[in-house]
């Protein structure tokens, strides 16, 4: 098995970088992940992230999942359990408006501190996505460009811990699914592992490294290049022992963003043409919301039959 991709960042910056963009194209097509280091985040800061997340979860969830494990009776289930994930979980906006203040239970300088890394993350994001433009031949911000609807990108985070199972064979942390969105940013536990993803019909562990970010692919990149990059199908396996921390930030299309192929991509596909319908993202949103579950082509074959919500006009050229 080839090894996980990992980008040193820094090697952006001086002769190696061409080697390192290269890296980059072949994990977005044939990977859908890669993990970074030397991003640009302090670790001090991600490792006040930590702190203050494992310390939320222990004061503030901890509880209220044993309660809902026991509500279920998950602790005593004897076959595999298919319509539920065990994971505590929370969530936070942060584009284009932040939910932040409103959210209970949050001590203020976690407030504080989830503020300031998802600034760093926002930045991370669009540095990256115009990496991809590069690889991809896209004109500069073009992919910021698609994305931005008429109030910019939806950037939220889901905070989530897995905390330990007694039946990890029967009960999966999160279900098998591909993300909907742009690109996901993902601070994971460097200590207890779990995250896979699939490759090649088989399930690849997503290596647990201190102070590194992994990044994956959504499915409005999968359509954006016209299938050239490919969002992937990940599952996250709970352990006997160990609470894993999981902080994944989605940086995904506006709500009335009008998402297709990129006219400069199918041109130069030639006769394979355009593969991905055209629809507004907020659509699939909705489609997706039922079926993250299920396969993504599906989910692609229906947006092509259905019809928008809005006039999506003529595919426009950037």
């Amino acid at each position: 098995m080839e090894t996980f991709p990992v980008i040193d960042m820094e090697k952006l910056n001086g002769e190696e970088r061409g080697v390192t963009m290269e890296v980059i194209n072949d994990a977005c097509e044939n990977w859908g992940f890669f993990e970074l280091v030397n991003h640009g985040i302090t670790h001090d800061l991600m490792d006040t992230v930590e702190k203050l997340t494992k310390e939320h979860y222990r004061k503030c969830m901890e509880q209220r999942f044993k309660e809902m494990v026991a509500s279920q009776g998950l602790e005593a289930a004897q076959s595999e359990i298919n319509d539920m994930d065990w994971e505590s979980t929370f969530f936070l906006r942060h584009l284009p408006l932040s939910n932040i203040s409103e959210i209970p239970d949050l001590e203020e300088d976690y407030r504080k501190v989830m503020k300031e890394f998802a600034a760093n993350l926002e930045k991370l994001a669009e540095q990256l996505l115009d990496l991809l433009c590069e690889n991809l031949g896209l004109e500069k911000g073009y992919l910021k460009k698609a994305f931005y609807g008429s109030k910019g990108p939806n950037f939220g985070t889901k905070v989530s811990n897995y905390p330990p199972c007694p039946k990890p064979e029967l009960i999966k942390g999160l279900r098998a699914h591909t993300d909907a969105g742009g690109l996901i940013l993902l601070f994971q536990d460097d200590k207890v592992s779990g995250l896979q993803l699939l490759k090649d019909g088989k399930w690849v562990d997503v290596p647990p490294m201190r102070h590194s970010i992994v990044i994956n692919l959504g499915d409005q990149l999968e359509v954006i290049t016209n299938g050239k990059y490919k969002s992937v199908v990940h599952r996250v396996l709970v352990q006997p022992e160990g609470n894993r921390m999981s902080i994944a930030s989605f940086y995904n299309p506006g709500s009335d963003a009008v998402i297709y192929p990129a006219p400069a991509l199918v041109e130069k596909e030639g006769e394979k043409g355009q593969v991905y319908p055209k629809f507004v993202f907020d659509d699939y949103m909705k489609l997706y919301a039922g079926l993250k579950f299920q396969a993504k082509e599906p989910r692609f074959e229906a947006m092509k039959a259905m019809k928008s919500t809005v006039n999506l006009g003529p595919i426009a050229t950037v």
